[in-house]
């Protein structure tokens, strides 16, 4: 008598096929290829909104500098002395690493200083962001 023990075989697993792969893949390439434009606008749309809170704080800087010296330093002195008094760390660079630009007295605001960021294009034009905008 043959008492041979009928083994079965073990159910295929599932996998994914070549197909389902495929179609995931295209599916996260569309999501990123929607997302990446938006993803920019917002890094742009950030750099912006910091300069007028930077030029806030070289404000600061430059009222403590005139309250000690009784007037604030001329275009050609410049942020630089405001760091040599120890009012500033180091001249303040924009969000596209330039320094800000400084006009003492100010084109913009006759009675006081011009402080501003040349913005993303880095030249003086009309997108400049400035003390004067408010």
């Amino acid at each position: 008598m043959n008492t041979r023990k009928i083994i079965p075989f073990p159910q295929a697993r599932r996998a994914f096929t070549l197909l389902e792969v495929i179609i995931v893949i295209a599916l996260i390439a569309i999501i990123a290829g929607a997302v990446a434009p938006n993803l920019t606008k917002i890094f742009k749309d950030n750099q912006v909104s910091l300069v007028p809170s930077m030029i806030k704080d070289v404000k600061i800087s430059l009222e403590a500098y005139k309250f000690k010296t009784g007037a604030y330093p001329t275009t050609e002195e410049g942020l630089a002395t405001v760091v040599t008094s120890g009012y500033l760390e180091e001249v303040p660079v924009d969000p596209w690493k330039r320094e800000f630009k400084y006009r003492f007295p100010g084109e913009k605001n006759k009675d006081s200083y011009d402080i501003w960021s040349l913005g993303e294009d880095g030249v003086e034009s009309d997108d400049d962001i400035g003390n004067w905008k408010k």
